[in-house]
Order: C-alpha cells, then sequence, then structure tokens
C-alpha cells in the first residue's frame, strides 16, 4: 500500500510539473500530507504487527489450556472408572457379608429348633456370635464331679447335638472343657492331678462320642482350659456350676484358615 502511495505521489508531481498550473509551495504541502499518511499507514502496520502477534500468543496459550483440560477430563474419567469398580466391588461385598449373616441365622435357628427340646430342659444353651456358633453343655448332665466318662443321659444328648451338627460342612468343630476353681479331689489326682488335665480330658471323651456318631474327626478339635475363662464368679456354688461346663464352637473353617497364618 505503501508503495502505490509513493507511485501515486509520483505520478501527482509529474502531473503537476507537466501541467505547470501548482507552485512549488502547493506541491510540499502535498508531499507532506502524503507523508504523514504514509507514517500514520506504517503505524497501524506495527500495530496490526503486533495485534497479531499477542493473538498468536494467547491462541498458543489456549491449546496449552485445552490439552492441560484434555488431560484433566482423561485423568478424571480413569478416576471415576476406578471408583465405580471399587462401588462394584463394595457392593458385591456387601452383598456377601449380608449372605453370610443370613446364613448364620439360619443356621443358628436350624440348630436351635433341632436341640429346642434340650435347650428348654436347660440341658444345654446355644449362643449365637459375630462369626460362630456355640453350644454350652451342663457338666452335671454329661460327667460325675471330678471324672470324665461320659454319662448315659449325656450321651443321649450329646447323640443328638452330633446329629445336628453334621450338616455343617463349612465349620470347624472346637469342642472345649471347662472347670470351676476347685481343685481336683486328692482321691482323683492320680488320674487328674489338675484342672487342665480333667478339662482336656472331658474335652476329648466329647469327641470321640461325636466322632463314633458320625461327625468327622478331621474337623473336630479338642482343649482344655480348666478354671481360667469363667463365665460367672467361683464365689458361689450357682457360679461354680454354671463354669463347669463343655462348650462346643462352630467356626468358619475360613476364620480358622486366617487365624492359622497370623499365627504362622
Amino acid at each position: 500500500m505503501i508503495r502505490y502511495l509513493r507511485i501515486g505521489i509520483a505520478v501527482i508531481a509529474m502531473g503537476v510539473i507537466a501541467s505547470g498550473c501548482v507552485s512549488n509551495g502547493t506541491f510540499k504541502k502535498m508531499e507532506a500530507g502524503k507523508n504523514e499518511e504514509i507514517a500514520t499507514l506504517q503505524q497501524n502496520k506495527a500495530a496490526l504487527e503486533d495485534q497479531k502477534k499477542t493473538l498468536e500468543q494467547q491462541k498458543a496459550a489456549l491449546e496449552q489450556d485445552n490439552a492441560t483440560l484434555k488431560q484433566q477430563v482423561t485423568s478424571l474419567e480413569q478416576k471415576n472408572t476406578a471408583m465405580q469398580e471399587q462401588v462394584g466391588a463394595l457392593e458385591q461385598e456387601k452383598a456377601s457379608l449380608v449372605a453370610a449373616s443370613q446364613q448364620r441365622q439360619q443356621q443358628y435357628d436350624a440348630l436351635v429348633q433341632g436341640l429346642s427340646q434340650e435347650v428348654e430342659k436347660g440341658q444345654l444353651q446355644v449362643k449365637q456370635y459375630k462369626n460362630m456358633l456355640a453350644v454350652d453343655l451342663a457338666e452335671q448332665i454329661f460327667f460325675d464331679s471330678g471324672k470324665a466318662t461320659l454319662k448315659k443321659e449325656g450321651k443321649e444328648v450329646l447323640k443328638k447335638v452330633g446329629a445336628a451338627l453334621k450338616g455343617y460342612e463349612n465349620k470347624i468343630i472346637r469342642v472345649v472343657g471347662h472347670t470351676d476353681n476347685v481343685p481336683v479331689a486328692k482321691s482323683l489326682q492320680a488320674t487328674f492331678p489338675t484342672n487342665w488335665d480333667l478339662s482336656v480330658a472331658r474335652a476329648a471323651n466329647v469327641v470321640r462320642y461325636l466322632q463314633e456318631v458320625g461327625v468327622p474327626p478331621e474337623r473336630m478339635v479338642a482343649s482344655g482350659r480348666a478354671e481360667y475363662d469363667p463365665v460367672a464368679p467361683n464365689d458361689t456354688p450357682e457360679g461354680r456350676q454354671k463354669n463347669r461346663r463343655i462348650e462346643i464352637m462352630l467356626i468358619d473353617k475360613s476364620l480358622v484358615s486366617e487365624m492359622t497364618r497370623t499365627a504362622n
């Protein structure tokens, strides 16, 4: 454009000179005016170039922001996917826990129903824990004082208990003998020197009899706690009677495996 203006000025100048109608002063004024126009156009050009440069910089910044936003969107989508997977896993875990709880309740109800007559007679109690079921047997029905031989009426009750336990294939059956804190009579100490020996012998005899009535031996564990796990104070006859008991615990195999791994 500036080039064309200069050419135009030259053409006008030649025309003026040729016509001889314009004075030298007028020509200079015209030339000065055109020079001002040229300077203005040059300034405008420089301003446009600055604007262009600024717009290019803004474009580059916007493109960088867009790339950053795309990365953030991708990251959020990945996090959302991971959260959805976690929610799905938690829902499955919740459903599994609810199903396990319902199964434990059904097992407890079935066990109580199967032994309802014995429960009513006070021969045993059925208790429910988080991951366990327990049958507490009254000692006086099963053993004479200071002895570990099963009584006839005790065997009849254990036979029914064994029949009820056979169906729990996913359980480990732990039989625990408990005593009060009264030492074994001196006349019996040759056989059972302490309550430890007496409690273990009673538990072992219960396990043997349960095996005889069909409970798989590989699912059973016998142990004794003597007087060291009381459920009542030992300072009254009633309390000591409650502490003399056989406890049969049904424990989930998975829980036993976890306890074994932790111990190892």
